[in-house]
């Protein structure tokens, strides 16, 4: 789900609580060293989501927010603000030539240079994150 987050709306605010759960608490966020990444430069984004990318040659910015069962992809298309909100359950990261969020039919890529590489130590928190949701739900062994 895709919501315009330029202006607060409180609506929002609870959907994104009931997808993904709350904010962590500023106990947890120190004792998890952050819980957000620094902005990333976006290279490139399937067909669905051209509408939220800049129609001129600027650089579109992302960046990363983990939440307890989910992550919200906040993307700045000029003035405007667009929240992609990704259950762990759907998320699907890959790694080449940068790094990919796939998840309900949508992709964003990342492009690899400095600002992706700072994000690193970013990328295994939210993977740790994740495959410690999906333990919680683990398939059986044989049928």
């Amino acid at each position: 789900m895709i919501l315009n987050t330029t202006h607060n709306n409180p609506e929002h605010s609870k959907i994104i609580d009931n997808l993904i759960g709350h904010p962590f608490t500023l106990v947890q966020k120190l004792k998890m060293k952050g819980v957000g990444s620094k902005r990333m430069i976006i290279d490139d984004v399937s067909p669905n989501m051209q509408s939220m990318m800049n129609k001129v040659s600027d650089i579109n910015y992302a960046n990363i927010e983990l939440r307890p069962k989910g992550i919200l992809v906040m993307i700045n298309q000029g003035l405007k603000n667009f929240t992609w909100i990704i259950p762990y359950y759907q998320l699907v990261l890959y790694k080449v030539n940068g790094s990919s969020i796939h998840a309900q039919g949508r992709f964003v890529h990342f492009k690899n240079n400095k600002t992706f590489k700072e994000n690193k130590k970013f990328f295994d928190k939210l993977l740790d994150k994740k495959v410690k949701y999906d333990a919680q739900f683990s398939m059986p062994q044989s049928i």
